[in-house]
């Protein structure tokens, strides 16, 4: 069963545990099920490629590794701050909201 996240695809979020504490970048990819998150720029890993048709130089190349979803806070698109994040339904759909303002986060 893959429970929901704090965050999705796409949210930006400030990094606040781990060797990227104090970075902030866009969720690229989320895994619910795993409860782990990609973010632009943080966590990057490096990983030696062979030469292929697509990189035909090969070498080391470098990307963003998964995070666990705790060690990333959202930033409010309303207030600019990082915070945490409540549910509220609404008309039968769930709808984030910011804890420091209490504005909707999902549009």
């Amino acid at each position: 069963m893959a429970s929901s996240m704090h965050v999705r695809r796409g949210d930006r979020v400030r990094v606040i545990a781990g060797k990227d504490n104090g970075k902030e970048g866009k969720v690229l990819k989320a895994f619910p099920e795993k409860q782990r998150v990609t973010v632009e720029g943080a966590n990057m890993i490096k990983r030696a490629t062979r030469p292929s048709q697509k990189n035909p130089q090969g070498g080391i190349m470098q990307h963003e590794g998964t995070m666990h979803v705790s060690n990333v806070m959202l930033i409010c698109p309303n207030c600019s701050q990082p915070s945490r994040v409540s549910r509220r339904r609404e008309a039968g759909v769930r709808v984030r909201v910011c804890k420091k303002c209490g504005k909707d986060i999902d549009k």
